[in-house]
C-alpha cells in the first residue's frame, strides 16, 4: 500500500468515524451519568465499537456474501437508521420509560447505545470497513494496515471523549444542545446521502445522468 493510499484510507475511516461529532453525543449520552463514571464510559464505547468494526473488518464481506446480500442494500439499511437517531438529536426526542428505567439501573448502559452503535460504529463506518478491506481486490497485509489505522482513529476517538467534559464546560449547556443539534442535522444529511448512494449501487437510481432542480 502506496502512502497516497494510506492517506486516503486514514482520512475516509476519520470522516466515517467522525471522532469529533461523538463527543456531543458523549455529552448528551451522559449527561445523568455520574461524573466518576464518564472515564469507564468512554473506554466502553470505544471497546464495544472498536470489536464491531474489526469483527467487519475480518468477517464483515464474508458474513453479507455469505447471506446473498448486496453492499447497496446494507448502505440503504445504515441510511434509515442513521436517519432515525438523527432525528433525536435533532428534536431532543425524551426516552421511553422502559429505556430510561434500564439507563437508572445501569449508568453504562448508554455506553453501548446511542454512543458506541450508531455513533462510533456506524451503519457508515461498517460499511466502509468492508469496502476498505474488499477481499478480492486486498492482500491480507493490506487489510491489517486497515486495521491498524482503524485502530488510530479509535485510539483518537478516545482521547476526545475523556476531554469532553472538559469541551462540554468551555461550551456550556447551551452550546452543547446547538452542537448536538447541529451535529443531528450533518448526520441526517449523510443518512440521506448514504440511501440514495445505496439505490444508485442497486440500479434502483442514477445519480449521475440527473438533472439538478437549481439548473
Amino acid at each position: 500500500m502506496d502512502w497516497q493510499n494510506l492517506i486516503r484510507e486514514l482520512i475516509t475511516l476519520v470522516v466515517v468515524i467522525d471522532p469529533i461529532g461523538s463527543i456531543p453525543i458523549f455529552l448528551y449520552a451522559t449527561a445523568h451519568v455520574p461524573k466518576h463514571l464518564h472515564r469507564s464510559f468512554a473506554l466502553r464505547a470505544v471497546l464495544v465499537a472498536g470489536v464491531v468494526l474489526l469483527a467487519f473488518l475480518v468477517g464483515g464481506q464474508f458474513l453479507l456474501e455469505s447471506l446473498g446480500l448486496r453492499l447497496g442494500s446494507f448502505q440503504v439499511a445504515g441510511g434509515l437508521i442513521l436517519f432515525l437517531f438523527a432525528l433525536t438529536m435533532i428534536f431532543g426526542e425524551s426516552k421511553p420509560e422502559q429505556e430510561v428505567a434500564s439507563a437508572e439501573r445501569d449508568h453504562l448502559a448508554g455506553a453501548v447505545f446511542p454512543l458506541a452503535m450508531p455513533s462510533i460504529a456506524s451503519p457508515g463506518a461498517m460499511l466502509a470497513i468492508v469496502i476498505l478491506t474488499d477481499n478480492h481486490s486486498n492482500p491480507v497485509s493490506d487489510q491489517v494496515i486497515t486495521g491498524a489505522l482503524l485502530v488510530l482513529v479509535l485510539l483518537l476517538t478516545l482521547i476526545l471523549l475523556l476531554l469532553a467534559s472538559r469541551i462540554g464546560r468551555l461550551i456550556g449547556v447551551t452550546g452543547s444542545s446547538v452542537i448536538s443539534r447541529v451535529m443531528g442535522i450533518v448526520l441526517a444529511t449523510v443518512a440521506v446521502d448514504s440511501t440514495l448512494g445505496g439505490l444508485e449501487a442497486l440500479g434502483l437510481l442514477d445519480l449521475a445522468n440527473s438533472e439538478s432542480p437549481l439548473n
